[in-house]
């Protein structure tokens, strides 16, 4: 499923944000290229963000960012940020962060499938390094396709 949704359209590597606001629009800007959301998402997911603070940085140095469905989700995706220099999200255990994870769903359930996947990718120190190192889209790619989900 994962490699379904995270396509070349939804990855950008190495880029450049001069803060966590700017990395999450960049991310939120993937999910617009994608079709998995409207250009009011990103908005929303800065606010939400900026409201209940840096929650969304779920492990170290990986943020995963989202909003309400209601706030302009097409249908579920993600998109795939990695940062040439981490920004700080105010999260004291995992800061730095320097993969920026932007999500989308339709509802609380559709997108369990997804994130379950996610979790596998992200999980794995291999694949991890692989993301981290990588200086091409398709080598991201490639991973997802050659991953072993469970």
């Amino acid at each position: 499923m994962l490699e379904s949704i995270l396509t070349e359209k939804a990855i950008k590597l190495k880029a450049q944000a001069k803060d966590w606001q700017e990395a999450v629009r960049l991310g939120g800007e993937l999910l617009v290229n994608a079709g998995f959301v409207h250009p009011a998402y990103v908005d929303a997911m800065v606010e939400t963000v900026r409201e209940l603070g840096p929650y969304s940085v779920i492990s170290p140095g990986i943020a995963m960012p989202h909003a309400r469905p209601e706030a302009g989700v097409i249908k579920h995706g993600l998109s795939l940020l990695t940062l040439a220099t981490p920004v700080e999200f105010g999260n004291k255990e995992n800061d730095p962060v320097d993969i920026v994870v932007s999500f989308c769903a339709t509802d609380n359930t559709s997108h369990i499938q997804m994130l379950a996947e996610l979790a596998q990718l992200l999980g794995s120190e291999e694949a991890l390094s692989t993301i981290r190192n990588a200086e091409e889209v398709k080598t991201v790619v490639d991973l997802l396709k050659s991953f072993k989900f469970t």
